[in-house]
């Protein structure tokens, strides 16, 4: 059973989110902020992780550079999913190392476990 570390502060989307993932046979690890995020990667190395950018503490963006930047999280992929969906942000993330991004307003929230579904399923080679 793959594990997704969830990292959103929104509580009620997270608990949904959630709950839809578990539905589909995932393990699901929650953090609410920036910081709460890096200090559950030190114990935690989940198969995935789903990152939103607007969050308490750390922003998203500095999370995924620190998590790009570390030996024993860089090779963790990072899908983003924000609010934020200027082509500005979505190349930014890109270029930190983010392998997708996802505009939450532009994909409901089954369509965004089918995306990690099939995302989780795709043979990664050992360099990536």
């Amino acid at each position: 059973m793959a594990t997704i570390l969830l990292v959103e502060d929104e509580r009620s989307l997270s608990e949904v989110l959630g709950h839809e993932l578990k539905k589909s046979n995932f393990e699901v690890e929650f953090a609410y902020d920036g910081e709460e995020a890096i200090e559950t990667l030190k114990i935690l190395k989940p198969d995935l992780i789903l990152l939103d950018l607007i969050l308490p503490k750390m922003n998203g963006f500095d999370v995924l550079e620190k998590i790009k930047r570390d030996f024993d999280t860089r090779s963790i992929p990072v899908i983003v999913l924000s609010n934020l969906g200027s082509d500005d942000d979505i190349k930014r993330a890109i270029k930190l190392g983010a392998e997708d991004y996802y505009v939450k307003v532009q994909h409901p929230l089954l369509e965004i476990v089918e995306k990690v579904s099939k995302f989780l399923e795709t043979p990664r080679s050992l360099t990536e």
